[in-house]
C-alpha cells in the first residue's frame, strides 16, 4: 500500500499562535493557497481513496486536493488530539515535551494522554492496511495525527524525542507500507 500523510493547510487566526485542538476552525486565504499549489505538486499521483479527520480544516484540505476525483471518507481516529483545557490558549502555557512523553502519558489538564492517541491512529493503519493493501491512499489530518501516523510507520522508538521534527501546515510524505 502507499499512503501519502498530508497536514491541513494554515487555519484562521493561526498567526495568535493559540491551540485549536477540536475546534472547527476554516483554513485561511494563506491555508487555501498553500493547498491548491500542493494540489498542482501532486496532480499526477493516484489516489484510491482519501480519508480525513471530520473538522473543517480538513475536509476542506481534502476536496480542494482531490475534489470529487477521488472518493473521500470521513474517520473520527484522524482527529486532532484533544487538547483539553489548552485550547484556545497562547501555545507557551502549553508545555510539549510533558505531553509528548510517551512513558508520562499525561492527561491533566484534559489532555489526550499519547499513548489513547498512539492507539487510535494505530487501529487506523492497521483497519486501512487490511482493506487497501494494494490500494493508493491519502490521509488528511492534523499536526498530532500526522506526527503518530509517521512515528508508527517508521517505528521510532516511542522513548525518543517524539516532537523532534517539524510538521508544518500543508506537510505532505509519502510512504510504502
Amino acid at each position: 500500500m502507499n499512503i501519502t500523510l498530508i497536514r491541513h493547510g494554515q487555519v484562521m487566526f493561526s498567526d495568535k499562535k493559540k491551540i485549536n485542538g477540536f475546534n472547527n476552525v476554516k483554513l485561511s486565504q494563506r491555508g487555501v493557497f498553500d493547498t491548491l499549489n500542493l494540489r498542482d505538486d501532486i496532480s499526477e499521483n493516484h489516489y484510491d481513496i482519501c480519508f480525513m479527520s471530520p473538522l473543517a480544516r480538513c475536509v476542506e484540505t481534502a476536496f480542494l486536493l482531490v475534489g470529487d476525483r477521488v472518493l473521500t471518507q470521513t474517520d473520527d481516529r484522524l482527529l486532532e488530539r484533544n487538547m483539553g483545557n489548552f485550547v484556545g490558549k497562547s501555545y507557551n502555557n502549553y508545555n510539549s515535551k510533558k505531553y509528548w512523553d510517551y512513558n508520562l502519558n499525561l492527561d491533566d489538564e484534559g489532555v489526550e494522554p499519547i499513548q489513547d492517541l498512539f492507539k487510535r491512529c494505530n487501529d487506523f493503519l492497521d483497519e486501512i492496511k487490511k482493506k487497501y493493501k494494494d490500494k493508493d491512499v491519502m490521509v488528511v489530518s492534523h499536526e498530532a495525527v500526522i506526527r503518530v501516523l509517521y512515528c508508527i510507520i517508521n517505528d521510532v522508538d516511542v522513548n525518543s524525542n517524539l516532537k523532534e521534527f517539524e510538521i508544518p501546515t500543508s506537510y505532505v510524505k509519502e510512504f510504502k507500507i
